[in-house]
């Protein structure tokens, strides 16, 4: 669903870009929070979730490369905004997909650069908030089971995907360049986006599933499901409230050593991290040469309604890296994987550069705060 330039008109543009600009910096805010408190442990949970996020980000990047057949002579590809909000929170989410928008526009020429506003507002926001918010309200009412974290993620995917397609159409309504019936596009883009949205939910609910299954822990969206860490005494102890009995003399008090503190154990996410990257680069580098090469929804229904009338040719339309695939290279299959190994390796080094910096300006602020809370309490 990538909008290219010369959909959408100018004046539109620049406001989907100044929401884009005021949505990322809000989501800016609100990641280093859950950066900082999403793992068990509070700000030292955000050691493992800053590369995760950046992990994130890599692996939507290798499975949008992944187009499948919904039609004749159509396809879809992962969004990725449900799947990147369930694993790393909402605001975390908005981040991990715009940073996937701002990659495949510079480097491969995917996204018009003057609809780069247009398609983080309809891939990143759209989707997430939407998915998220009804994720969370399936949670609540249904069982506190694992299963029901990946029924709910189902869902939320499965409907992001046609919300982004009626925010499309609304975009096209006010700035649309070609003079198209709204209501054809509005009937075409759903219509496509809905069955997009089942291979959307699939793959979602597989990876949530997956996670779940090995590090529930590193899921956001599953936060409570996991108990609680409890002391328990030893099986060789006479409970307090056993009564002793009568032919025996009662044991001679001795005093109990102190117990220790619970201390939540610290698990490595090395072997998840490192999983999650070699599925990506077999991906990007592998399996996308079998992806399907029909037009995606969009493309799809532009061409047949006439919305790509005036469409433009991309900045970066000469990119070495442009349509995902290195110049100069004549074999397509090593051209386009080793594009998409690129892609993973640049998508990931950004990503994760961009959550580590948001981790440690929360780090920072958080070390901060006490000694500036003690100070009053020195001049009682």
């Amino acid at each position: 669903m990538h909008v290219p330039d010369g959909f959408i008109n100018a004046p539109v543009s620049v406001a989907t870009g100044a929401v884009a600009a005021a949505a990322v910096a809000v989501s800016l805010r609100g990641a280093r929070r859950e950066l900082a408190g999403a793992g068990a442990g509070g700000v030292a949970g955000a050691e493992r979730t800053a590369p995760l996020a950046g992990l994130v980000a890599a692996f939507i990047f290798a499975v949008q490369m992944l187009n499948f057949p919904v039609a004749a002579g159509t396809s879809g590809h992962l969004l990725g905004g449900a799947l990147a909000a369930i694993l790393v929170g909402p605001y975390t989410g908005v981040l991990c997909v715009s940073v996937v928008l701002l990659m495949q526009g510079v480097l491969f020429a995917d996204g018009g650069l003057t609809a780069l506003g247009v398609n983080i507002t309809d891939m990143a926001i759209v989707t997430t908030v939407v998915a998220y918010a009804l994720f969370r309200g399936l949670v609540k009412v249904l069982p506190r089971r694992r299963r029901s974290i990946t029924v709910a993620s189902f869902v939320a995917a499965l409907v992001s995907v046609p919300a982004a397609a009626v925010a499309f159409t609304g975009l096209y309504a006010l700035g649309g360049t070609a003079d198209v019936p709204i209501g054809k596009v509005f009937t075409a883009m759903v219509g496509v986006h809905v069955l997009i949205g089942i291979g959307e939910a699939t793959i979602t609910a597989l990876t949530v599933g997956a996670v779940i299954a090995v590090r529930p822990d590193l899921v956001y969206g599953a936060r409570g499901l996991t108990k609680p860490l409890e002391l328990r005494t030893s099986p060789l102890a006479t409970p307090a409230d056993e009564p002793t009995p009568a032919d025996e003399p009662a044991p001679a008090a001795a005093p109990a050593p102190a117990a220790p503190a619970p201390v939540a154990p610290r698990r490595s996410v090395r072997r998840v991290w490192l999983a999650g990257v070699a599925a990506a680069l077999v991906c990007a580098g592998g399996i996308s040469y079998y992806a399907s090469a029909s037009p995606d929804g969009l493309e799809k229904v532009a061409h047949d309604h006439g919305i790509d009338a005036k469409a433009e040719d991309h900045a970066a339309k000469d990119s070495p890296l442009a349509d995902y695939s290195v110049k100069d290279i004549t074999d397509p299959r090593l051209a386009g994987g080793l594009a998409g190994v690129i892609g993973v390796g640049a998508t990931l080094a950004v990503g994760t550069g961009v959550f580590v910096v948001l981790r440690r300006r929360r780090n920072t602020g958080a070390d901060e705060q006490p000694a500036t809370a003690e100070r009053p309490s020195e001049n009682v």
